[in-house]
């Protein structure tokens, strides 16, 4: 201790200089919400009509690494349950998850506003259309046994955020609140025509409703191959970006102050936002709040920055709607209740939390 020539200034012990390290650190905090992840995976492959012991599902699991063998004695069908059904399941769910909450994170980060989800700029209703439109073709819209349902729903999205991308265009600018306008209104027209499309085919209505409420009933190992080659260069690219996201929470101005393109990295970030989320949707319909609740809530919980921000909203964002999943296909058994309602049951009232939130901020 200092005590002449300054004011009085006490240096933290060893453990309180550990503790704070510990507090700032992303791998501690990444051990913790990789438990969780892990935690609510085990979880939902142990339970469903068929209870399967927590110990019998880890041997299954585990059995499928090469050289080990600690389910031989477990019966057939518990190994089937667990690997071909509930698994993949569980492991597009969370993949999912993750990419809406990525994708979230994102688009807040770049419209440096919480309430901005992944389908701010059209992916949804874009996707919806798609879906739609195959759904109630008089056509088959299955080929050698495969829906083009997820190939239109990814179409759909990409040609919406295309549309909104290029009508708030300026120049070489890309204005945030024409592109949040324009999003709105492709999205309102898109909204239009699917109903119209449900209005005019009503004896598939109940086929479409079930898309866009969004679940994972039928889910497979094949079907992550259609989410993956987006999912993960893109993921890639934003988590290369959290500094620089950091840096576009100060102003557009002071970043290019800095030496940040900022339109550049804009359309970038938002590009490979908008393809993981579409890619997400293709595969389990509309799912909704997840990313604009787990980011938040992360945000909350251990601060704004983005090189920890980004990923831990993936780790968190997988377990949310791995266990939302779960309560879908259990809470109404043996009938199962489309997973985007559960999600709308967490995420209306949280939303309604932040709105109330901002208002006290700005009076």
């Amino acid at each position: 201790m200092r005590l002449f020539g300054s004011a009085a200034r006490v240096e933290p012990s060893p453990e309180a200089a550990f503790a704070a390290l510990l507090g700032r650190a992303l791998w501690p905090r990444l051990a913790v919400g990789l438990g969780a992840l892990l935690g609510a995976a085990m979880l939902a492959a142990a339970i469903g009509p068929a209870d399967i012991p927590a110990d019998a599902t880890a041997r299954i699991i585990l059995s499928r690494l090469p050289g080990v063998s600690l389910a031989d004695s477990l019966p057939q069908s518990w190994r089937d349950i667990v690997w071909e059904v509930r698994l993949p399941r569980v492991v597009m769910a969370g993949l999912v998850g993750a990419t809406l909450a990525l994708s979230g994170a994102t688009y807040q980060a770049v419209f440096r506003n919480p309430l901005a989800d992944p389908y701010l700029i059209g992916v949804a209703a874009g996707a919806g259309l798609g879906a739609t439109a195959v759904i109630v073709s008089p056509l088959d819209y299955t080929v050698g046994g495969v829906s083009l349902v997820p190939l239109a729903a990814f179409g759909g999205a990409l040609t919406a955020v295309a549309l909104a991308y290029a009508l708030a265009r300026v120049g070489r600018t890309v204005p945030t609140v024409t592109l949040i306008l324009a999003g709105v209104a492709i999205s309102s027209i898109a909204t239009s025509a699917m109903s119209f499309l449900m209005i005019n085919n009503s004896q598939r209505v109940h086929t479409t409703l079930t898309w866009i409420l969004g679940g994972f009933n039928l889910s497979e190992w094949g079907k992550l191959w259609w989410v993956l080659p987006y999912v993960l260069p893109a993921a890639f690219i934003i988590l290369l970006y959290g500094r620089i996201l950091n840096v576009l929470q100060l102003d557009e101005e002071q970043a290019q102050q800095l030496g940040v393109n900022v339109e550049r990295v804009k359309l970038l970030l938002l590009g490979a936002a908008s393809l993981a989320a579409a890619a997400a949707v293709s595969v389990s319909g509309i799912i909704g709040f997840v990313g604009l609740i787990v980011p938040h809530a992360v945000r909350l919980i251990w601060g704004p920055d983005y090189r920890q921000l980004l990923p831990m909203s993936m780790v968190l964002g997988g377990a949310f709607l791995i266990l939302a999943d779960l309560l879908a296909r259990t809470v109404n058994s043996p009938s199962e209740i489309p997973v985007g309602i559960i999600t709308a049951f967490c995420g209306a009232p949280f939303f309604l939390y932040l709105l109330r939130m901002r208002q006290r901020a700005v009076f």
